[in-house]
Order: structure tokens, then sequence, then C-alpha cells
């Protein structure tokens, strides 16, 4: 086994141990802080939860009580960071479907256990999380790998002197090893790469016009020919921050494809998962209806359609109307707030300045205010007229109605001739697609 550099210091006692095994290669019989008191490190025993997880992991014995489908018992998920705000972090870690708490137990049905290297939330730190990193590129690990980076990619050849962002060292040299090497060093092996994020799929905010690092996606810097180690291009979950189950749902998919037990899912031309950002946002939008009635917020905490104040719904792909941001609650629409398109490759320079209105939108929301008003008011007649039962055509029955009359004048010649035409066809024999008439329209017709 690789014994890499751990950084810390060790006391004689305990620099004098490593010559003497003290690992049974079982859990029950093998311990941190063995009798005597003397601290022994994760290079004699690997379960000292501050020894990298690929260590940790080898040294537990699989469960044989579980039925395995698939070959797969495990996959090593390293998660590494560019040009970040760790928003997708926090995002992953809200995921309830799945969640992230049940893919490292391993009890998802069909998908391997994941063990996660993560830059913040792993216990271990240092040279001892990054010792993680060198076996992965030595090929040491005893199972497959898949890269999630977070983070737009920085261009480290124009960092001068220094670096955009270091990840670890090299234990011999003490050199700055960056997130970018990492990338270089360990994306040829990975089984998958997932770019978590429209600053790690697209560049996102630090690669907006202007910005001094030449800041791009994982996608545009390993280059559209690039595939994993099972074939895979780069798949990319955008949004700033993105949903979290978006992150765990796509990981998931992917780990049953890996396993040998689907598919590989079905992505666009841009990588992104086809299911998930197939349709707009205004498609799936609980305001939508107002807009196709030309009713329009005018301040934020109106309940119609946000377009006019600056909303990019209409053109956006994401999921968030339908899907909400944690456990089917938030999401921008849903609680007021406008779609800035942060799903979107053109983010942020095509949708500037924010909160501004789109200049489409002046064409679109008039034709709906004009179609639209129409529209409302036919719809307003027929509602009048379904909230009538045949007793209370000539007086209302609620105490509550401001007038107790049933419609009258044009609404009530109007619900006459609508009533008419609806029932003209009761009792005919039609079948959808075949017309009689000369009018070669096409209805739903009762039969016998």
């Amino acid at each position: 086994m690789a014994t890499g550099s751990s950084g810390r210091g060790r006391s004689t006692k305990a620099r004098a141990a490593e010559a003497t095994p003290v690992v049974s290669g079982t859990s029950s019989s093998t311990s941190v802080m063995p009798a005597g008191g003397q601290y022994l490190d994760w290079r004699q025993n690997p379960l000292d939860p501050m020894a990298p997880i690929a260590v940790r992991s080898r040294a537990v014995e699989p469960d044989t009580s579980k039925i395995r489908l698939g070959p797969l018992e495990k996959v090593y998920l390293i998660w590494m960071v560019g040009g970040s705000c760790d928003g997708c972090s926090v995002a992953a870690t809200g995921a309830t479907h799945p969640r992230v708490e049940h893919l490292l137990a391993g009890i998802i049905p069909g998908l391997p256990r994941v063990e996660l290297i993560h830059t913040v939330v792993s216990v271990e730190c240092g040279a001892e999380w990054t010792q993680n990193l060198f076996m992965a590129e030595r090929g040491e690990l005893d199972a497959p790998y898949v890269i999630c980076w977070e983070g737009s990619v920085m261009d480290e050849s124009i960092a001068g002197e220094g670096y955009w962002m270091g990840l670890g060292e090299d234990p011999q040299t003490g050199r700055q090893i960056t997130s970018l090497e990492w990338l270089d060093r360990l994306s040829p092996g990975a089984a998958a790469v997932v770019a978590v994020g429209t600053c790690a799929s697209w560049g996102g905010i630090p690669a907006a016009k202007g910005n001094p690092t030449n800041a791009m996606g994982v996608m545009d810097y390993l280059g559209k020919d690039f595939r994993s180690s099972f074939g895979v291009p780069v798949v990319n979950v955008p949004g700033c921050s993105p949903i979290g189950d978006n992150i765990l749902e796509t990981a998931a998919a992917v780990c049953l494809f890996l396993n040998g037990l689907a598919p590989l899912p079905e992505f666009d031309e841009l990588g992104r998962p086809a299911w998930l950002f197939g349709e707009t946002v205004h498609r799936h939008c609980p305001r939508a209806g107002y807009y196709e009635e030309g009713v329009f917020a005018h301040e934020y905490g109106d309940k119609e359609c946000l377009v006019e104040l600056g909303c990019w719904g209409p053109v956006v792909q994401c999921n968030i109307a339908e899907r909400g941001n944690v456990d089917g609650h938030g999401g921008c629409m849903n609680m007021g707030g406008i779609c800035i398109g942060c799903t979107m490759p053109g983010f942020p320079d095509k949708f500037s300045p924010i909160y501004e209105i789109a200049p489409g939108s002046l064409l679109s929301s008039t034709t709906s205010r004009v179609v639209g008003g129409f529209i409302r008011k036919m719809r307003y007649i027929s509602k009048v007229d379904k909230n009538l039962t045949a007793r209370w055509e000539q007086d209302g029955p609620s105490g509550f109605g401001r007038s107790k009359t049933a419609p009258r004048g044009v609404q009530k010649t109007i619900h006459k001739f609508y009533s008419k035409y609806q029932h003209s066809r009761e009792g005919g024999v039609r079948t959808y697609g075949h017309s009689d008439d000369s009018s070669g329209r096409y209805r739903f017709e009762g039969g016998h």
C-alpha cells in the first residue's frame, strides 16, 4: 500500500511502531488507540478516522448480508473545485431524491455504495485527503471513480508565478498542485466526469466578459472529443446553484449505467440530462396561465406573470418551477422571484442587465394582452355559466353573492346559445377523427 506523506508530526514511539503490524483485516478487532495509549497513524491503522477514505474503505470487510445487484459494490466520488462559491456543494447536501446519506450508506437498490472524497465534508484533510487523489492516479483504488467538478476552470497558464486554485502539494518536492492539474491527471481514468453547476458547465459568473482568469467550463477545457474510461462525454448539470435533486438524480442514473443495470441516460446536445432540462421554465410555471390571458405583475408580490418584471422563463431550460428547490418546496417563480437564466450557457452576459425587461417581451407581451384579453373575457362568461345549477337559473343561492340574480341581457343570451351548441350532438354516433358535416370539424361525441 502506498504511504504518501501524512504531513503530521509523530512521536518517537509512533515512528518506532511502524515496523509492527497491528491491522488484522477486520473492523471488529482494530482500534485507533490500542491498549497502552500508544497513538498509531493511518499507516499502521487504516481504520483511523483521519485516514484517507480510499484506505479506510479497503480495510472494511464487505457486507455479505446484502443482495448486490450488479458487479460494483462501491464507487469513489472525487469532488474537486475550481472557481466556486461552494453553493453547488450546499445544494447537493439538501437533495432528497435520493439523499446523500442514502448513497453513502449504499441502501438504494441497484446503486453501488458511494465513497465520497469531498474538499469540504470529508473527515480527513491535508495530505491525508490528497492521498486519495494520488491513489486514484496510480490506479490503486479498489473501485471505479467518478469526478464531480464544481466551479469554473481557470487558466493556470496566465497565473504568472502564482496560481488560481491550489489543491494539495507534491509530497516529494512541496510544489503546489492546482485543481486544474488534478483534473488533467485524473480525468482520463475516471468512469465519468460530471460538471456540477453553471460555472462548471459553461463557465458561469467567473467566465463573464472581462474576467482576468480566462475561465471556462469543464466541457470546453477537456474538449468535445473527451470520453471517460467508460466512454461517457462530460455530463453537465447547470444551475446557480443547481437543484440538489437534479445533481443526485443525475449521479444515480450514471451509477446505474456504470453498474450495468440501465442504459446511459439520455442527454441533450449540450450534455444536460434531457429529462430535466428539456422544457422551459415557463411551460411549467404556476403563473403561466396569467401570461396566456395577458395579465402581468406590476411589482414584486403580485400573483400574476412576472415577464414584465424581467423574467426570462419563456426561453430558459430549467425544471425549478415544477421540482422546487429543496424537497419540492421553494423555487424562483414559486416564491415570487423572476428567472434570471442561471442554467443557460449565456448566463450572465446574455441575461444582463438582470432585472431589466427582456427586449422581446415588448412584442410577446403586447400580443398576449390583445389575444389573451379576449380569451380571458370568454372564459369568464363560461365560468359564470358553469357556476350555476339548473335550479339557479333565476336566483343565486348564496348569501355571500353580491347579486342574487342570474345572468341577464347579453350574458344570458350567450349562455343560451353556448348551451344549445354544446348539446346539439347529443345521442349521435361519432368518433374522433370522423365528421360528416359541411364544416369538417372533428369532435368528441357520445355514441351507442
